[in-house]
């Protein structure tokens, strides 16, 4: 620090050689100069401060990034599925990154990985293979991404969480409300693929059923076949197979409404439709209108606003470090017990499609009976 001496001009002079102002006296100012080393060190611990509220705000302000892999949108209520998970994620805080893998379990690896690079929180899957897509979920851990299963369930892994609804409560549901029509009779199974776990737990739910009375010798199960894919053309090629040797048919329960609509297919063309009692599940627009026309006896009404909102809720509750909750169940998934929300699903019959489907909004009146 230098000692200046400044006039009533203004002038500066060194101390050495005071000046004095117009009454005489020295005028005397101190003035810092700081040094080089102290100028540096003081940037660089503003540097650190400004570096560490950008840091703070720009956490504050981050979502937190939901990714969402989904095997299809070929049938009609996984478009319904995306669209409400993708409201909720969004109205939840956060953003929500979806990829359809169109069925190929290949593909769903490679959008994971995609996923994964653009450093998603947390990554929620409907898996194309539920053996398969192990896969994802030990690569999602390798990027500490933890993984919720969606309506179908993930097997041998070690994954995080799993939102459905009770499956083999279902597959129940279908041939308690069946087998009260007719307790005996020739029934027909058609199932939906190996590759997703939930085929196999309706059709547990069936046997649950069906076993006590094939035991009794009252029901025959004369077909039990799994299909290929939720497709139509599955259930249709299966049934058609059957009907051209035998036509001993009482009872059909399918593993969707999909396959339900081929089997009607199949029954139409051996004059049989309207005479065969049919259970699908999934509440598909098609499914109702065909019970409204008497080609369908049921199918079965899954809560997928609930659902998406509690798959969305515990993946937003995850990316900020919580445990979700509700999660009181856990479902063995072959390699551990797995945290579970498992809702429960509804019986849609000709009676109830009024207090069921339509008083829960998730179809229109208008577009069944117009």
């Amino acid at each position: 620090m230098k000692r200046i001496a400044k006039t009533s001009t203004g002038a500066s002079n060194s101390l050495d050689a005071p000046q004095r102002n117009v009454n005489g006296a020295h005028r005397f100012f101190y003035v810092f100069a700081p040094s080089k080393p102290m100028l540096l060190s003081a940037f660089k611990h503003v540097s650190l401060v400004c570096l560490i509220l950008l840091f703070v705000l720009s956490s504050c302000n981050t979502k937190p990034k939901i990714g969402f892999l989904m095997d299809s949108l070929e049938i009609e209520r996984w478009n319904k599925d995306k669209a409400l998970f993708e409201q909720k994620v969004n109205e939840l805080g956060g953003i929500p990154y979806v990829e359809v893998a169109e069925s190929d379990p290949a593909k769903q690896l490679e959008q994971a990985k995609k996923l994964l690079d653009e450093d998603i929180d947390v990554l929620v899957v409907v898996p194309v293979d539920s053996e398969k897509a192990g896969e994802i979920v030990k690569l999602a851990h390798k990027h500490y991404v933890p993984v919720i299963s969606y309506d179908r369930l993930i097997k041998d892994c070690n994954l995080d969480y799993y939102v459905s609804t009770d499956n083999i409560h279902i597959g129940e549901l279908q041939a308690d409300y069946l087998t009260k029509i007719s307790p005996k009779g020739n029934y027909v199974l058609i199932s939906g693929p190996t590759s997703d776990y939930n085929a196999y737990l309706l059709h547990l739910g069936w046997m649950n059923v069906l076993q006590p009375l094939i035991d009794k010798g009252d029901v025959n199960v004369v077909l039990d076949e799994f299909s290929e894919f939720w497709l139509p053309d599955e259930a249709y090629r299966i049934l058609s197979q059957y009907l051209k040797d035998k036509n001993e048919v009482d009872a059909i329960i399918c593993g969707n409404d999909v396959l339900a609509s081929g089997a009607i297919a199949a029954l139409k063309e051996h004059q049989k439709e309207g005479t065969v009692l049919l259970a699908g599940q999934d509440a598909d627009l098609q499914a109702v209108r065909n019970i409204v026309a008497g080609n369908q006896t049921i199918t079965i009404y899954k809560p997928i606003e609930m659902l998406a909102y509690a798959a969305a809720n515990a993946a937003i509750k995850i990316s900020d470090g919580e445990a979700p909750s509700n999660m009181h169940l856990t479902v063995n998934n072959g390699k551990r017990l797995v945290p579970a929300i498992l809702l429960e699903a509804s019986v849609v019959n000709s009676q109830n499609i009024k207090m069921t489907v339509i008083q829960e909004g998730y179809i229109g009146e208008q577009e069944i009976f117009n």
